[in-house]
């Protein structure tokens, strides 16, 4: 896939989003057929007898008749999912969203120019900010995307910039302010977050980006205002609450002074994005990102904005991070940018080489709330719930050296089929039963599209991991279906009823939750999709798989490092079996 701007310059980022072809609508008979396949390693001979009957009678019976109202939503829309998606899978969610829906990762920089140094943070953020503000820049004329000659979706990536959810009392929404240059002016602010104060200024002077020696001292005077200072109202850690009570939070926060608070919140969601400059020091190595990861994770919640699609978490031994809105679009965009940062940083060795002059620009202003007594215990009580649930968080985050992508491809197998088998098999010697699997596919060949479910977990893989890898693109068709039943005031199919539905993993009931983060030096993580399940991302090297796993330590059966262990000893013996199986 061609992440990065290519020779066809004349090609812009959004030039062919209305071209795009529609999100087609799978035929009954095969999502149903995939169906069956991806449930059958999950079920006794009885139960799966029983679910063969209950899928017929769907299929001849109200699957047929909701499939065709599917079809016909279809002929409207360019994307029937889309609103049902965003809506099902985040704004109507109601748990709250920093710890349990939003990504986060360790930026890779630390393998190469910015080792973990004291003293180092605020110059390395100043460089960092400077490379994601010219990202920024180039976004807005980006050509797209393509998987060979195939053009990719773009619309995700007008949310990765000046766009953040807001909450409501039943359902949230996304408020994006991004504009490409032939849309006009696109908002340059920055937001930057210290010891629980908030401050704004303007990555933009004169029509030029503000230079690296400018950002530090923009940074510099932010940290100096709040150096032995008491912290700050920790307004910023409402975002980590449960949907609807941040949403009356933020109604009543508004209630005191409209005009003063409405402008501050109207200035944080507008904003470029977020550079949280964090005081803690996550000392991480290339073989080990746990440390990093997981401050990442489960941080301060006092300086992230958690419903900002992005968060530059900047860490005071010179290392970084992010955490991101899950919302408004995918890892993929987060990865393209991550990759493209990683590489400039390199590339120039983490310094800056152009002008030291510094131009009068204005300082940062700092944005403070008028607050009540009200305010206060709401603060408190989102931070209480935010680290009760953050305490509950296991992650381990490692490196596994003994081999990579070369010498898998050398056996003539697929990385990532070899990876997600290992996994399976992990799984499988600890918790002596097949997981429930899901891997993240994209459906970005289509307009405005975003993920389906792999289910990795065949049948074939259950006896020895013997096939490749199937894709069974079924689950979203089954979520159009069950919706469109839920619209309709129907009652709901027999087929969603059925335990093996969600034992099988549907409904979102997949015990492992994975991801690819490609084959790239970024690396993402995120919570597990139920609490007895583990999330399970992961990138792939020439010479190294590196992994981060997390699960809920008051789940008794699961352990991220036990199932970590398990997978490296999954690969040593798959690789094994493969070199005495002469493949």
């Amino acid at each position: 896939m061609d992440n990065h701007p290519s020779e066809s310059l004349a090609e812009r980022t959004f030039q062919y989003q209305s071209s795009m072809p529609s999100l087609p609508v799978p035929s009954l008979e095969m999502s149903l057929s995939k169906y069956l396949n991806a449930v059958r390693p999950f079920a006794r001979e009885d139960e799966f007898k029983a679910t063969v009957d209950i899928v017929r009678t769907f299929q001849e019976g109200v699957g047929k008749e909701l499939h065709h109202k599917l079809l016909q939503r279809a002929e409207t829309k360019k994307n029937w999912l889309e609103e049902w998606w965003l809506d099902a899978a985040y704004l109507e969610v109601r748990v709250p969203s920093q710890l349990n829906v939003n990504f986060c990762g360790p930026a890779p920089y630390l393998e190469h120019c910015w080792p973990p140094e004291e003293g180092t943070q605020l110059q390395r953020a100043s460089i960092s900010t400077w490379h994601t503000l010219q990202y920024w820049d180039l976004i807005r004329t980006l050509p797209p995307q393509k998987s060979g000659n195939t053009v990719l979706d773009m619309d995700q990536f007008r949310m990765l910039f000046n766009t953040c959810k807001v909450p409501g009392v039943k359902k949230d929404t996304i408020r994006n302010y991004f504009k490409t240059e032939r849309e006009g002016p696109c908002p340059s602010h920055l937001i930057v977050i210290c010891r629980g104060r908030i401050f704004t200024f303007d990555a933009v002077c004169d029509g030029q980006i503000l230079t690296p020696p400018e950002l530090l001292r923009q940074l510099i005077y932010v940290k100096q205002c709040c150096e032995g200072e008491p912290e700050g109202d920790g307004v910023a850690a409402l975002t980590s609450e449960e949907r609807t009570r941040w949403a009356l939070a933020r109604e009543h926060l508004i209630s005191i002074d409209p005009q003063h608070n409405g402008t501050i919140l109207e200035t944080i969601q507008s904003s470029l994005f977020v550079v949280s400059l964090d005081e803690t020091t996550p000392y991480s190595t290339p073989d080990n990102y746990t440390s990093l990861t997981t401050e990442a994770l489960t941080g301060n919640p006092a300086i992230r904005w958690g419903d900002k699609s992005y968060n530059a978490l900047s860490f005071a031994d010179g290392t970084f991070g992010s955490t991101c809105d899950h919302a408004p679009y995918d890892g993929i965009v987060l990865i393209s940018m991550c990759w493209h940062l990683d590489q400039k940083i390199k590339d120039t060795e983490g310094k800056w080489r152009g002008s030291e002059t510094v131009r009068p620009v204005p300082r940062p202003e700092e944005m403070v709330f008028t607050v009540d007594e009200k305010v206060h215990s709401d603060i408190r009580h989102a931070k209480r719930q935010y680290y009760e649930s953050a305490q509950d968080m296991q992650i381990v985050c490692y490196a596994f050296t003994a081999f990579g992508k070369a010498a898998i491809k050398q056996k003539k197998l697929h990385p990532d089929t070899f990876v997600q088998l290992a996994m399976q098999l992990a799984y499988q010697k600890m918790h002596k039963r097949p997981g429930s699997c899901y891997e993240t596919a994209m459906t970005r060949k289509f307009y405005h599209g975003r993920t389906e479910t792999m289910r990795p977990c065949t049948q074939e893989a259950v006896n020895w991991f013997s096939a490749c890898l199937k894709i069974c693109s079924f689950d979203r068709h089954l979520l159009g279906l069950y919706l469109i039943a839920k619209e309709e005031g129907q009652p709901t199919p027999e087929l969603f009823l059925d335990p093996l539905y969600a034992k099988s993993g549907g409904g979102g009931n997949f015990v492992l939750s994975s991801s690819l983060a490609g084959y790239t030096t970024v690396l993402g993580a995120g919570a597990p999709m139920v609490h007895r399940g583990y999330g399970f991302f992961y990138r792939i090297r020439d010479d190294r798989i590196v992994v981060s796993i997390s699960a809920w330590k008051s789940c008794r059966e699961t352990d991220a490092a036990s199932l970590f262990n398990n997978f490296c000893s999954s690969l040593h013996e798959m690789f094994h079996l493969a070199t005495t199986s002469q493949l």
